[in-house]
């Protein structure tokens, strides 16, 4: 080859790189319905399939039985399904957090919003847990002085709302302010910094609230409140929470 087709050569090319170039530089676009009535792939669905039966099968286990069916929406201030999810919070994270710093939980504060699904009367598996739960949040615990308890209890007697607590007892007179409050059954003193198990959205402000963002401490458990679950329905043969006094408004 001599050097003038050697150069034709290049200069192609370099010419077919410019216009690759060009033409890669307009992107288009289109939106594909993903819907029924598209058609599935034999090959890939018989290369899943294995998998999706595994997932189902270790999904589905069988791991507890409810007496009931549970909704966030069944009570006022308190759950039974909020007070559930709250000490099973308390109950599987303590011992971490023991484990790791040598002190305890006080109590235990999480969101209304975040009980995404019932617990439906019967048989309980990894399933319901990822139902209740299916977002990744995890437990963290904040060491919290004492101005912003009071700013949490504040929070929770204007909202009115049932947000899952454990080892926390609150009492609103007729009015609906604050009349008592109380942890493990001593009343709150303000001058001391508490031990609040919270999860990892409401720790940064999540559902305002702000009280959070005056942690002195935020220990990260890395423990999922779903894995959470999981693991208190294992070793819990029947479930049958109850709402109860923990969070209650004095009628006269």
């Amino acid at each position: 080859m001599n050097f003038k087709n050697l150069f034709l050569i290049l200069g192609l090319l370099l010419a077919m790189s410019c216009k690759t170039q060009k033409d890669v530089s307009k992107i288009e676009g289109k939106n594909i319905n993903i819907n029924d009535s598209l058609q599935s792939i034999t090959s890939i669905e018989n290369f899943i399939k294995p998998y999706r039966e595994n997932i189902n099968r270790d999904l589905d286990s069988i791991l507890a039985y409810s007496v009931d069916t549970y909704s966030k929406s069944d009570g006022h201030l308190n759950t039974a399904i909020g007070n559930l999810m709250a000490d099973v919070i308390y109950e599987e994270a303590d011992p971490v957090f023991f484990k790791r710093t040598g002190a305890h939980i006080d109590f235990v504060l999480m969101n209304h919003g975040g009980i995404r699904s019932i617990i439906s009367k019967g048989p309980i598996s990894k399933r319901t847990a990822f139902e209740l739960m299916p977002f990744e949040n995890s437990i963290v615990v904040s060491k919290l002085p004492g101005a912003n308890v009071k700013e949490l209890l504040d929070y929770l007697a204007k909202a009115k709302r049932a947000h899952p607590i454990s080892k926390l007892k609150i009492v609103l007179d007729k009015d609906g302010y604050l009349a008592e409050s109380s942890v493990n059954q001593v009343p709150i003193d303000f001058n001391k910094t508490y031990y609040v198990a919270t999860n990892d959205y409401l720790i940064n402000g999540g559902d305002g609230m702000d009280f959070f963002k005056g942690s002195e401490a935020v220990y990260v458990l890395d423990y999922k409140i779903r894995n959470a679950l999981i693991d208190y329905f294992m070793k819990t043969d029947t479930i049958n929470p109850v709402a109860d006094d923990r969070f209650i408004q004095l009628t006269d």
